[in-house]
């Protein structure tokens, strides 16, 4: 360097202080990775039913380092992990839950349902007051829609279970919900959508409305050969025919991979028929599951297990009762509570007085008439 002009010099040393700098920027740069690709999130474990997709162990890096400020999760991290948590609780309390043939009972109820004096203290009375069906509230899980009901839930019953709300749905699913509302629909499809998950993880379910009054053990009147059993609204005769329309209110499903896939279509379906509930759904695509996918439905009796859409009024051939066709929390409690009362009033009854002939209740309601 000793022969090197003065101005040159300094030119030199200018040069290589910029390229140092600009080195020193691109590192730090990369390290934060700004310019880079975005990286992948994992797939929630509530999409389509399937557990979460783990992120590669590069995009990991940079996911973790962008996701966290000061050691705080960002809120994809927090869901992410909210779900994984919501996963590990369902699959502990169908552990707990399940008889010895992986079997679960299961209803819902938001905070207007659950809270003391609505559906979930009536429906639950009902299995102390039916004949011999009091062990089953060991293998009920109840799914709450709200932490309110939640609370409510275990004050009352051991298994309760909180519903991780659908991504862009209604966060409030505490109040009574106006039929076919758009809070109505979106709070009916979460429970295919749960359903669904609950195939997946190997166990069967009976699902009851909370506003169904349970007599007698209704299991009973259920074939071994049927890969899903639904209560109906009407029944005209036959048990395997899809003529007959379901209520989906009162479901048994047993597990399988054909299963699983029929709930897949049942909630892809959703997209063809806006506006319309699960069971109106399903009832537009029976006939195609039973053709296509060789989906074998047993429809419930209504003699057996009845609703307010019928008549069935014989507590001698009773199993279950759905307040169906009846809108309106204050007039399922009203007509749900007078029956539960001359239930009581039947079991007080000795054999000759039920032998003599149909036993039927007398109290009429708003619904029930």
């Amino acid at each position: 360097m000793m022969g090197i002009q003065p101005n040159l010099l300094n030119q030199l040393v200018s040069l290589l202080l910029g390229a140092s700098v600009a080195g020193v920027l691109i590192f730090f740069m990369s390290s934060d990775g700004i310019g880079a690709g975005p990286s992948t999130p994992g797939i929630s474990s509530w999409v389509n039913g399937t557990m979460a997709v783990p992120v590669a162990p590069a995009q990991e890096a940079n996911h973790t380092s962008a996701s966290k400020v000061d050691g705080v999760a960002s809120p994809l991290e927090a869901s992410h992990n909210t779900s994984q948590a919501a996963e590990d609780e369902l699959e502990r309390l169908l552990r707990t839950v399940a008889d010895e043939h992986k079997t679960v009972i299961m209803t819902s109820v938001n905070e207007a349902w659950a809270a003391e004096g609505s559906l979930l203290d009536l429906f639950l009375e009902s299995f102390r007051a039916g004949e011999r069906i009091a062990h089953f509230v060991d293998h009920l899980l109840v799914v709450a829609l709200d932490a309110g009901a939640l609370e409510r839930c275990r004050a009352v019953h051991p298994h309760c279970y909180l519903l991780p709300p659908v991504a862009g749905g209604n966060k409030n699913l505490s109040d009574e919900k106006v039929f076919m509302s758009k809070d109505y629909l979106d709070l009916v499809w979460s429970k295919v959508r749960l359903q669904q998950r609950i195939l997946e993880l190997g166990y069967n379910f009976l699902f009851t409305d909370v506003d169904i009054m349970w007599f007698r053990d209704p299991f009973e009147r259920m074939s071994v050969a049927a890969h899903m059993v639904a209560s109906s609204d009407f029944y005209f005769g036959d048990p395997y025919s899809p003529v007959n329309a379901p209520n989906t209110g009162f479901l048994y499903v047993r597990s399988s991979a054909r299963m699983v896939g029929v709930f897949e279509a049942w909630r892809t379906a959703r997209l063809s028929f806006p506006g319309k509930h699960e069971q109106q759904v399903f009832n537009e695509i029976k006939f195609e599951l039973v053709d296509k996918r060789g989906l074998r439905v047993q429809f419930l009796d209504t003699v057996h297990n009845a609703g307010f859409c019928n008549n069935t009024r014989d507590f001698n051939t009773l199993y279950t009762m759905h307040a169906n066709c009846c809108v309106g929390l204050a007039a399922k409690l009203h007509d749900l509570g007078n029956l539960m009362k001359e239930w009581r009033a039947y079991r007080g009854m000795d054999d000759a007085q039920r032998r003599r002939g149909p036993v039927r209740w007398k109290v009429p309601g708003i619904c029930i008439h």
